[in-house]
């Protein structure tokens, strides 16, 4: 006869692959890009206030949960091309390359003065469309980004999304670039 503990650990583990069943049948939502893209803009913002108000060891421990949290390095290459990134430093693939633009200090990216670093206190999203196909959405609109003294920035953004199997929504896209004037 098998122990009650055997038993119990065959009951939690159909009970969490149910549970990811669930998930993934669920699939990805537009409320889940559009929760997604708020937290990372309140990412932006906690890192910006703290390093504002605690200094940039505040601001890198910030910075290294939001980019552990929000983007699927743990999978793979994120595809992230920053604003003002520049060759040969352009596409950032890695996790480190993601931190390092948000909040420099790392040798191996010297021209990073830390985007996440320069005031920022609000963050609108403006998506001009999403599309959605399973556990796989994308997003494209505009992102403006307000500082501490009410001055604003517009981004054009395209982020891809990916719903994991635990329910969780994390980038593995993210495109930036500043919107072409004549």
């Amino acid at each position: 006869m098998k122990s009650i503990a055997t038993m119990f650990s065959v009951f939690s583990a159909l009970v969490l692959i149910m549970t990811s069943a669930l998930a993934i049948a669920q699939g990805l939502t537009e409320a889940d890009i559009k929760a997604a893209q708020k937290a990372w803009g309140d990412a932006l913002v906690a890192i910006a206030v703290a390093y504002d108000t605690e200094g940039e060891d505040s601001a890198r421990e910030l910075a290294i949960e939001a980019v552990e949290r929000y983007y699927n390095h743990g999978n793979g290459a994120v595809l992230f091309k920053p604003t003002l990134a520049a060759e040969p430093q352009r596409f950032r693939t890695t996790r480190e390359g993601a931190i390092a633009y948000f909040v420099g200090g790392d040798p191996n990216f010297p021209d990073d003065n830390g985007f996440a670093l320069e005031g920022w206190r609000e963050v609108d999203v403006t998506n001009a469309a999403i599309f959605i196909d399973g556990n796989i959405g994308m997003s494209m609109g505009d992102v403006t980004i307000t500082d501490a003294d009410g001055k604003s920035v517009s981004v054009d953004k395209t982020w891809g999304f990916q719903k994991l199997e635990n329910g969780e929504v994390v980038i593995v896209l993210h495109h930036s670039s500043l919107p072409f004037t004549r």
